[in-house]
């Protein structure tokens, strides 16, 4: 069936508003006169498929029935075609036949002549009808102005009276004018709301960006401080509304740049201010640090080091500390995550592990190194947390968190003598009794004050910055490290103070190991050079250093007026007979009976709890020491050592391992730069800073497997310390986002200080158009 349609700017036929007529923003440039088009069906039908697929979310609208008293299609073909040649001026001549039917067929515009393109975007195949598609959009309802209908509802077939296509486009100011003036509005981007709303203006945008950096450094402030941000009241009338608020007022009233944007002259929709910005800027400042730390490491080998703790809302909190060698070859410690932990069986704490390193993208094949305390769940043989990690990872080897063993090894030595663990109790006993309320606690604190003038004004003290501090009593606990120590200095140095209180009351009514083992710049073979010495001066006290202390005692009982037993007596046990019981002399009892039994017991607890050192593989590690110009170093230990790593070194590379060793030794022993090297991590600083590294590829990779193992979980418990300074009793109900969020800001302060405003932010415009 042959068929006409009139365009006029963008004609519709058949009265319908659908995808088979041009595009719209091309109908918007179309010249103002009117086409008609000739056609068939399918041409129709082809040009309604590819538009459609062209605007798959475009729906049109249905169509009204064709009109029964339509014209003959032979004629209304010859009137069409006779309109068309009277209508077109000296240009270039145009063919409606020329068009194919098939839209995947067609020409290219550019391949028509520049004064034909509009028609050629302006021609649609319908019935033989013509429609105004600006009118049928905005043409408001003017009875007969504008020729009423015809172009909209009742159309227009009258192909005899082509004026009357003149007259509907009328004056400047006619219905159809303006109705044309909307539409070009409509296509007009640059006036949508959506571009005004995105758009904004160059001083808001201005205005926006100071207001966020202002409330992003005041957060980063607090951050770093672990300081909370919200408080309890923040509306206007609050006389504290909470750190972020008030720093923000007192930020702005010292900058007069940053008072313009903020608070009343911001838009009460842009404060910056709600909780969900200050979480969303908490949780960019995390993520970028995290993420800095994840790109310091690199592709490193790394080890774990993972324990577990209470927090204040009663909530078990699982630490994971990640131990690495940097670039520069200097051993990190840096905080991983924390999570909370519903069950603290093996397999949940494993599932947990998992799943951070699933969120960081991290391998557990990558491991080569994991710490505990002594816990079953972590520490177990058979079903613990090391095994299920060995099981999947056999290069990560377990190391017994050291600081652990040395507390352990002290606390078993005064539970099982019975003269040390009287003076712990008597100890704990007195501590309780001084400090069960503030009167006794001000008194003590009163005199041992009075007696540190006294000793100053003799200058039997001297003083100094930082000295003689106000101090009170510890307690002793089993898993507080170096408690036992601090209990018994602290109780030596205020003993005047407390035997002042007791009498106002009556009348009333391993240090240095312990220390070393706390730094977490320590590697294995200082960690067991520092164990050795240990053990040489617990020995060497037992030897020689008997009569020392026993002279120390003796002066310390004298001058505090304590009477001094003598040493050849007979020691009276209480609650025996004593015909049944043994006779010691005093200096039996003080010499054999608790000094040698202690230190005796100590040094066999350490060897039974220290197995590490007479392993193969820290006695492996032990040549690398770089004392007296490596003079323990030995290659077919050390080509040993890397036979316990068989997933970093294959069998090729062991064979090339021992030639680069000799070189190696060469080096170091030749070259100035590593003379004089206290730790195996100076070594590998050394070789990153001399470039040797690149020379020594398989020695370097060895040095990095011996650093990265675990020494003790230091930087945990100083996380534990810190999540109880973030979340404490007033923040209990912070949440574990929140929680982990706030952590390795603190923790990991000097990566997130290196992190640029402009980093944060643009994570932050991620979460905003998310």
């Amino acid at each position: 069936m042959t068929s006409k349609t009139w365009s006029f700017d963008y004609l519709q036929v058949n009265g319908i508003l659908s995808t088979t007529g041009p595009p719209l923003p091309q109908a918007a440039t179309a010249s103002r006169h009117c086409t008609v088009v000739d056609g068939t069906d399918a041409t129709r039908q082809t040009a309604t498929e590819s538009s459609e697929a062209g605007n798959p979310h475009r729906k049109s609208i249905p169509s009204s029935p064709s009109s029964s008293c339509a014209s003959s299609p032979a004629t209304a073909s010859s009137r069409a075609f006779k309109l068309l040649n009277s209508t077109k001026k000296s240009r270039a001549q145009f063919n409606v036949g020329d068009l194919i039917s098939d839209s995947g067929k067609c020409l290219p515009i550019e391949s028509y002549d520049p004064n034909i393109r509009d028609d050629v975007r302006m021609y649609s195949i319908e019935n033989d009808a013509a429609y105004c598609l600006h009118c049928y959009i905005f043409k408001p309802d003017r009875g007969g102005q504008g020729d009423g209908h015809i172009f909209t509802k009742t159309r227009f077939r009258d192909w005899k009276h082509k004026s009357t296509l003149k007259d509907h486009v009328g004056l400047i100011d006619s219905a159809h004018n303006q109705a044309f003036a909307k539409c070009t509005n409509l296509m007009n981007q640059k006036q949508s709301i959506s571009h005004v709303i995105s758009n904004q203006s160059s001083s808001q945008q201005k205005n926006y960006r100071t207001r966020l950096t202002a409330v992003l450094d005041c957060i980063r402030f607090l951050l770093m401080q672990g300081l909370p941000s919200r408080g309890h009241d923040e509306s206007k009338e609050s006389p504290n509304k909470g750190n972020l608020i008030e720093l923000l007022n007192w930020y702005v009233a010292r900058r007069k740049k940053i008072n313009e944007v903020l608070f009343s002259n911001a838009p009460r929709n842009d404060q910056m201010t709600s909780p969900s910005i200050h979480k969303d800027l908490v949780d960019c400042c995390a993520v970028e640090t995290t993420r800095s730390m994840i790109n310091e490491m690199g592709d490193s080998l790394f080890s774990i080091l993972v324990d577990e703790s209470r927090d204040n809302s009663i909530k078990e909190q699982m630490i994971v500390v990640l131990r690495f060698v940097d670039k520069s070859g200097k051993v990190k410690e840096r905080l991983l995550g924390i999570c909370h932990i519903a069950d603290t069986c093996a397999q949940s704490l494993k599932d947990a592990i998992d799943a951070i390193f699933s969120t960081h993208r991290l391998s557990i094949f990558s491991l080569r190194g994991q710490s505990y305390d002594g816990a079953s769940n972590m520490s177990g043989e058979f079903n613990g947390l090391k095994v299920l990690i060995l099981r999947e990872n056999p290069c990560a080897i377990y190391i017994h968190c050291f600081a652990h063993q040395l507390q352990w090894a002290v606390v078993s030595v005064a539970h099982r003598n019975v003269m040390l663990s009287d003076l712990f109790n008597m100890l704990a006993i007195i501590v309780n009794l001084v400090g069960a309320s503030c009167k006794h606690v001000d008194a003590l604190r009163t005199s041992y004050h009075v007696e540190i003038l006294e000793r100053l004004n003799i200058e039997e003290l001297s003083g100094g910055t930082g000295q003689f501090q106000e101090m009170s009593l510890a307690r002793p606990g089993d898993t507080r490290w170096g408690s036992h120590l601090k209990t018994v200095t602290r109780f030596i140095s205020m003993f005047n103070a407390i035997i002042d209180v007791l009498e106002n009351i009556s009348e009333d009514g391993t240090n240095d190991f312990s220390q070393a083992l706390q730094k977490n710049d320590h590697d294995n073979q200082n960690v067991m050079r520092l164990l050795k010495l240990c053990k040489y001066a617990l020995q060497n006290m037992r030897d020689n250093g008997w009569d020392t202390l026993l002279s120390k005692v003796i002066q310390f009982c004298v001058d505090r007026h304590i009477s001094v037993p003598n040493m050849d007596d007979i020691v009276v046990l209480k609650g025996r007979p004593r015909r049944a019981s043994q006779q010691v002399t005093y200096y039996h009892c003080f010499y054999a009976d608790l000094f040698c039994y202690v230190i005796d017991s100590i040094l066999q607890e350490l060897n039974d709890r220290f197995p590490e050192t007479t392993t193969e593989l820290f006695t492996c590690i032990s040549c690398l020491s770089s004392r007296d110009s490596f003079a323990t170093f030995d290659v077919c230990k050390l080509v040993r050592l890397a036979q316990l790593y068989p997933m970093d070194f294959n069998s090729e590379e062991l064979l090339l391992l021992r030639p680069q060793l000799d070189k190696f030794l060469m080096l170091v022993r030749m070259d100035e730069a590593f003379f004089n090297l206290k730790s195996i991590s100076c070594v590998a600083q050394k070789l990153v800073e001399t470039e040797n590294s690149c020379y020594f590829p398989l020695v370097y990779r060895l040095i990095t497997l011996v650093l990265i193992l675990p020494v003790a979980t230091t930087s945990v418990e100083r996380v534990f310390s810190a999540m109880n300074l973030i979340k404490n009793n007033l923040r209990n109900k912070m949440r574990d986002k929140l929680l982990n969020d706030n952590l390795v800001v603190y923790m990991e302060r000097d990566l997130f200080m290196k992190l640029e405003n402009e980093t944060i932010l643009q994570r932050f415009s991620k979460y905003a158009t998310s």
